[in-house]
This record gives C-alpha cells, sequence and structure tokens, in this order.
C-alpha cells in the first residue's frame, strides 16, 4: 500500500531521496506580539509544514539519507510530531514504517497516521516502554530507528531553518526564541547560526516546569534526569535533553527560561486570538516569552541589548491540539 500512494503522486522513491520533504516557511511580522514586547517580532511559521511541525525538517533528512544507505523499514516511537514525520517521509521515499505507541494513544493520533500509510502498534503505557519496543525492532535486518530529537542528521536537518532567516532577512536578528523538549530543534538551530556566521545572536531557550530537562541540566552543569514528566506540554516530554543541547550553552549564547504551564496555555489562546493560529502548548512556551513579559525582563536586566534588531519566535507548531482539547487544558489549569 506504501508503494502504491508514492506511486500515486508520481514521486517515485528514487527521485524522493533528493527532494527535500519540509517547506521553505513563511517569517511573518506580528503586529500583536511587537506590541507586547516593545520590539519588533517575527513568526517563523513552522507550524504549516506538511506534517505540522519543524520536525520533518531533521526527520526528513534523517529518513532520506538512511534510504540511500539501504534501509528498508523505519521505525519510530512517538505518536506525536515525530511520528507524523517519519510517516510522511516513509510514504515519500516509498519505504514501510511502524510506528510504536503506548497503549492509552488516541485513536484520532492512529488514525492520523495510518493515513500516512504507517502500521501503528500499541506498546505500554508510556513512551519509554514504546521506545524499547521500536529498538527491538530496530534490530531486524534493514530496519532503522528514527529518534525523534537524537542523531546529528536531525540538528542537520533543523539547521534548515537557519539557513532560510538568513536568506530572507540578511541581518543578524536579536534574538531566536524556541521550544526545547529533548533538545533536536536547540541543537540544529545552533549549528545553523554557526553556518551562517551569527553564533553571536542569543537563543531563549523555552520549556515549562515540568518538562524542563534542559534548565535542569544547565543548573546543575550536567544530564540530569527528571523523576517524572509532570508539564501538560507533552510534546516536550522528555526526561533527559541530549547531551548536544548542554555542550551548546558553552558554544552559543543561551538563556533558558522556565514558565508555568498557565502562562504556555495562556499563550496558546492569545496567539489563536491575536494570529488566528491554533499551536500546541510546546509551542505556547516559545510564545510565552513574548505574552509573559520574559523578552522585557532579559532587556531590562542586562542580559539582552535595550534596543534590539527583530526578535524571531520559531512557532514550532504541533499536531496535539485541536479546540476541544485547548478548552480541556483551560479548564484544567483554571482558565476558562
Amino acid at each position: 500500500a506504501v508503494s502504491a500512494l508514492a506511486g500515486m503522486e508520481g514521486s517515485p522513491a528514487a527521485r524522493a531521496k533528493g527532494e527535500r520533504f519540509h517547506t521553505v516557511t513563511p517569517l511573518l511580522e506580528s503586529w500583536a506580539l511587537s506590541q507586547v514586547a516593545g520590539t519588533t517580532v517575527l513568526l517563523k511559521c513552522e507550524n504549516v509544514q506538511p506534517t505540522g511541525s519543524f520536525k520533518i525538517r531533521g526527520i526528513g533528512h534523517f529518513c532520506q539519507e538512511v534510504a540511500k544507505k539501504g534501509c528498508r523499514h523505519l521505525v519510530c516511537a512517538s505518536g506525536g510530531n515525530a511520528g507524523m514525520a517519519a510517516a510522511y517521509s516513509a510514504r515519500k521515499l516509498g519505504i514501510p514504517v511502524t510506528i510504536v505507541l503506548p497503549e492509552g494513544t488516541s485513536l484520532q493520533v492512529v488514525r492520523r497516521l495510518q493515513g500516512q500509510g504507517a502500521e501503528v502498534q500499541l506498546t505500554g503505557k508510556v513512551w519509554d516502554e514504546a521506545n524499547l519496543r521500536a529498538q527491538e525492532l530496530a534490530k531486524r535486518d534493514g530496519w532503522e530507528n528514527v529518534s525523534p530529537f537524537n542523531h546529528p542528521l536531525i540538528w542537520e536537518g533543523h539547521a534548515s531553518l537557519v539557513q532560510e532567516l538568513k536568506a530572507e532577512l540578511g541581518t543578524p536578528p536579536g534574538a531566536v526564541v524556541l521550544s526545547v523538549g529533548g533538545g533536536g530543534l536547540l541543537a540544529g538551530v545552533s549549528a545553523g547560526l554557526a553556518e551562517v556566521g551569527w553564533q553571536h545572536v542569543p537563543i531563549i531557550a523555552m520549556e515549562t516546569r515540568g518538562a524542563h530537562c534542559f534548565n535542569a541540566a544547565v543548573q546543575a552543569g550536567r544530564l540530569v534526569t527528571l523523576p517524572d514528566i509532570t508539564s501538560v506540554a507533552r510534546s516536550l516530554g522528555a526526561k533527559t535533553v541530549v547531551a548536544r543541547a548542554l555542550e551548546c550553552t558553552k558554544e552559543f549564547e543561551i538563556f533558558s527560561e522556565v514558565v508555568e504551564d498557565t502562562e504556555a496555555v495562556s499563550a496558546v489562546q492569545r496567539f489563536l486570538d491575536d494570529e488566528r493560529m491554533l499551536v500546541e502548548p510546546a509551542c505556547g512556551a516559545s510564545l510565552a516569552a513574548i505574552y509573559s513579559g520574559l523578552l522585557q525582563r532579559l532587556q531590562a536586566e542586562g542580559r539582552l541589548r535595550p534596543s534590539l534588531a527583530p526578535v524571531v519566535v520559531i512557532v514550532c507548531g504541533g499536531n496535539s491540539i485541536d479546540s476541544r482539547q485547548l478548552q480541556a487544558l483551560r479548564a484544567q489549569l483554571g482558565q476558562s
């Protein structure tokens, strides 16, 4: 069925290995967020990627490279943005893919992945257990495990985002704001900044409390494993950040900041009202850097310049949200 789908698109798998799977996303000036920030805010709209998030940049690149080396079957433990990117890439490449998810995964997610031609297996109670199953499957001959965030090829793919910023802006932004889950986007953006000669541009790395594995590592000066993920921002739910993300703090100016779930979800609602775009709470963490006044606090503390060049917020997007879920989150946090 997968190869038939690939054929239907008139895109032979051989050619798919050469064409990139992500799109060049819009960079939009936000009047509403600029008003709040007191400086120009530009939105890098990764929410309009074909798979709904930035993940297709890195995972698409990874899948293409392993396909060139003869991979015959992809496997990925993720029901969210990484799983969607892996399933989409596999369909484009004409390679079968198995997505392993925890047993409690919603039927909506399962159907969406199956719609991309993926085989879905439900295993274990939590992602970590599903991931063990994926690693077991990846031992089969010709199978390749797709990590959601931990591979140099994935970071290399994410670096394309900064190349687009350079092409459109020409001059460096005042700062780049992004969300940190496992740290793949942070590692990729850092690599991209180095590639285009912008390594002096500050990165504001946002997390929600209860999914703050990067901030915990920065505070401790070493990798820290959180005992549990208690944040509602499930897409930020890595218990340990990748080692490369922590290394980046020694090479780049990175401000690690944590907001509360209430601030992230409030930012999702305000962004929906301001820009008519619905993103998940993991993305709300980045938007909260503006809406909660954090950017201005960093300026007041002298950590960012008082007069800033335009600030780029990476709107990382996300599949795990709809209007009903947003209302449920707001009710859970006492906001409705």
